[in-house]
């Protein structure tokens, strides 16, 4: 019993298993279905946000670009997708049929090699996560081998982002450009359109969401996690105690980017289009903020960031349309300045204290016996006076 208290502790799992509860059975027993697919959708930015508590939080290491990691998992499932909604029946009307309808158009007339490897389905699933991986090894081991970090690594995502998107906009025969990849209906003839397969699409978004906090968890706990807090409080301090700085940091970078293609990839699944307005700057931006008001060292508190950011863009957007950027900058303006660790450092600063100290209380007042009431004291009873002979009598009776 206590170990099994103290797992609970150690990997936060009563935090876990509440977000479980809520994602699992709260929101698909409350929701209609068309909310429960927003609701999807705001899930697969949840793992940009879990990645970055990871590169940020832990790391220090603030990074602007993870839009890039998350388009380019979201590209590899769709053109995955779109290969398959390109078959040859269905595009008889081309003038080359069996290739993508915006390839057509660019008068393109043959599949381009790097497409191929997207006909498999599990090559795909593999380059979903190794293809963001790849360029983020690319980007952090020449950036962190030669020291470069703080403000200048956030300038060159940011750059990395915008050179990205230009070249997918420009590529218009080989990536649909502007407009991206449209009409995605089905996966291994799977009609990924209907209510059922929305659920499922949820389902199985929520269970490797929490499969990514349950590993992210259990690398902070290890003693690569005391590392790489060492590494974001006293950089020199873990470099002259022989420990490859740099390494650690490629890790937990390319780790990031890893969960952002597998967040990108459910998005394509989901919505049924990708596009270059999820890669560049804005987004990068956007799910920075996701974490901010989260909690950037809570992985559970940085789902939730994204969840309430979302959820408010959506509304304000329905509700102001006029006003809504200006309320969503007003809540994370509000919530950094109040709450500079976010909602999980509202929860572990002011409310658990609070509940900790008030349950104290509770069991203090149960523990502690209830006061009786003293019974009245009688007064001592007075002698009574021996009784006195009359002069004589005892002379008589000697």
């Amino acid at each position: 019993m206590n170990f099994l208290k103290a797992s609970i502790q150690r990997y936060q799992l009563g935090s876990l298993l509440l977000l479980v509860l809520l994602l699992a059975v709260v929101l698909p027993l409350s929701l209609d279905i068309f909310r429960l697919n927003l609701v999807g959708k705001y899930l697969t930015y949840a793992f940009v946000a879990v990645g970055l508590v990871m590169v940020w939080g832990y790391g220090g290491v603030l990074s602007l670009g993870q839009g890039v990691f998350f388009g380019l998992g979201g590209y590899a499932m769709a053109m995955f997708l779109k290969l398959e909604a390109s078959d040859p029946v269905s595009t008889k009307i081309q003038s080359t049929p069996g290739i993508p309808d915006f390839m057509d158009w660019n008068q393109i007339t043959a599949l381009p090699a790097f497409w191929l490897p997207f006909k498999s389905l599990p090559l795909t699933l593999i380059l979903v996560v190794a293809v963001p991986m790849a360029l983020a090894w690319l980007i952090s081991f020449a950036m962190f081998k030669r020291r470069v970090g703080g403000v200048y690594f956030a300038i060159i995502t940011q750059a990395v982002a915008l050179i990205l998107t230009v070249l997918i906009i420009g590529q218009q025969g080989y990536t649909g450009g502007v407009n991206g990849m449209t009409d995605l209906k089905t996966m291994l003839g799977w009609d990924t359109r209907t209510d059922s397969a929305k659920y499922i699409l949820y389902y199985v978004c929520v269970a490797l969401l929490v499969a990514a906090i349950v590993l992210c968890r259990w690398i902070q706990t290890s003693k690569l996690g005391t590392l790489l807090l060492a590494m974001r409080d006293k950089e020199d301090r873990v470099r002259f105690s022989g420990y490859d700085v740099s390494n650690f940091k490629v890790f937990t970078f390319c780790l990031a980017a890893g969960l952002s293609g597998i967040g990108g990839a459910m998005f394509a699944l989901q919505v049924g289009f990708m596009s270059p307005s999820f890669v560049g700057i804005v987004p990068s931006i956007e799910m920075v903020i996701f974490c901010a008001v989260g909690g950037r060292m809570s992985l559970v508190g940085a789902v939730y960031g994204a969840l309430l950011v979302n959820a408010g863009k959506t509304l304000f957007s329905e509700s102001f349309p006029d006003l809504w950027l200006f309320l969503m900058a007003g809540l994370f303006i509000g919530v950094t300045m109040a709450f500079p660790m976010g909602l999980a450092g509202l929860w572990e600063e002011k409310i658990r204290p609070w509940w900790k100290s008030r349950r104290q209380a509770l069991r203090v007042a149960a523990v502690k016996p209830p006061a009786v009431a003293a019974a009245p004291i009688a007064p001592a009873p007075t002698p009574e006076p021996e009784p006195t002979l009359p002069d004589g009598v005892g002379s008589q009776r000697a």
